[in-house]
Parts: C-alpha cells; sequence; structure tokens
C-alpha cells in the first residue's frame, strides 16, 4: 500500500526512519525533503534543519510534493492538548472533523472561486484502529481545533475553545484543507502529549511541552512500527 506520512521532530527523530534515503522534490511552492522507505513517504512538517515553527510550515509545498509524488492516503502524525478532562496525556486520538477558521486560510485557490466543504477522510481508520488493538487504544470521533502558533493559547482562549472541540493542534487542520483540494485522503492520529492550559489546572510552556513529548516518545515509536507493519 502507497502511504504518506507526515509527522512532527519525534518520528524523524527515532531509528524508523533514520537510515532511510533522503530525497528532495521541486514544487511550485518550494522544494520538500522527505524520506523514502520502499511505497511509503515520511515528510517532516517542521523540517530537516533548525525546527520550522508553525505558523512558518510551507503546507502548500509539503502536500502538493505528496501529490505529485502520487500518493492518495496521507496519515498524519500530531502532537495535541487536551481540552478534556478525560483525555490525559499518553492518550491516542483519531480527530475525524475540525475547527479551522483561527489559523487562517491555507488554499490552493489564491486567484479563483473555488472551494468546498473540507473533512478528515480517515479510509484507514478503521483498519489501523483494529489492527492496533489490543496494544494500542485509539479514541476515534475527536473533534481537533486548530490555533495559529507558534504560542501556546492563553487560559481565555481554551476557556472558550474548550466547548468546540477535544484536542488542540497548531498543523492539522491546514493540512486536512489542502489535502481535500488536492483530493487526497488525509487521515488523523495523535498523541496528547500535555492539557491545554488551564485544563485540570495546568500550565504549559516550550520546555514543559518537550519533556512531556519525551515521556511519550518510546510509545510514537513502537506505534508507528506498528503502522508500518500494518500498512506494508
Amino acid at each position: 500500500m502507497k502511504v504518506a506520512f507526515i509527522s512532527g521532530t519525534s518520528i524523524v527523530k527515532s531509528a524508523l526512519f533514520s537510515a532511510r534515503e533522503v530525497r528532495t522534490v521541486e514544487t511550485k511552492y518550494g522544494p520538500v525533503t522527505y524520506k523514502a522507505q520502499g511505497d511509503f513517504a515520511l515528510i517532516n512538517r517542521h523540517g530537516y534543519g533548525a525546527p520550522v515553527p508553525p505558523h512558518m510550515i510551507n503546507y502548500r509545498a509539503n502536500l502538493r510534493a505528496l501529490a505529485d509524488l502520487g500518493f492518495q492516503d496521507v496519515v498524519s502524525l500530531n502532537s495535541v492538548g487536551s481540552l478534556k478532562p478525560e483525555l490525559r496525556p499518553g492518550t491516542l486520538v483519531s480527530c475525524s472533523d475540525y475547527v479551522g477558521f483561527l489559523a487562517g486560510p491555507s488554499t490552493y485557490f489564491d486567484d479563483e472561486l473555488k472551494g468546498g466543504a473540507p473533512g478528515i477522510a480517515n479510509n484507514l481508520m478503521p483498519l489501523l484502529i483494529a489492527r492496533l488493538a489490543p496494544e494500542f487504544t485509539v479514541q476515534p470521533g475527536k473533534i481537533y481545533v486548530q490555533t495559529r502558533g507558534p504560542r501556546f493559547e492563553t487560559k481565555a482562549e481554551i476557556a472558550i475553545i474548550r466547548h468546540w472541540g477535544d484536542v488542540v493542534g497548531m498543523t492539522a487542520g491546514q493540512e486536512a484543507d489542502l489535502a481535500c483540494e488536492l483530493g487526497l485522503r488525509y487521515n488523523s492520529i495523535a498523541m496528547v502529549d500535555n492539557y491545554a492550559n488551564g485544563i485540570e489546572g495546568t500550565a504549559i510552556d516550550y520546555a514543559t511541552f518537550h519533556e512531556l513529548v519525551k515521556d511519550n516518545q518510546s510509545k510514537v515509536n513502537r506505534l508507528f512500527g506498528r503502522m508500518l507493519e500494518i500498512l506494508g
């Protein structure tokens, strides 16, 4: 099965793709570097040098590159903050829809009146969720709220958006918008790495966030390895 993955830095730093071939593809929106392994490709949305902050990611180039390479199925791995006390750090979720208007537009249709109602296909998720069990439990049907980044949200912002969805992040909504415009099938799986600011009385900063991500690193590595086996 030919599948492309989009992930953050944690997967790219893992041993799973460490020895894989690094390639670059040119798109009309700029070059995209990715790692190749058989029928799989992996794009690190934050780049391979100094990490690119969420609001500076070249989303249009990344998704265009996958379309140009002939991929139709995309699996996105995201780190998210929980908006619900019951979604504790370490929980795996799959998002079936999203709130994206807080992040600003990402579109290929700058010069024409065109567009539609986007969404998340999740066509691979029933297979993945069934085959990942019982080692991994993935809670489906969650709502992702995208904010702009790079800063975390204020407590007042979280107090509002906690009524809109289940988890908050800075990347998946824009990727899903563009995937839909290109006819790509976008699949969502996300690791809850932290509670959002003020949920369960917690505060968050980048130092704390990176420590929490490290705590879940081995679980994410095992998860990704199993997905490669299932889809291979």
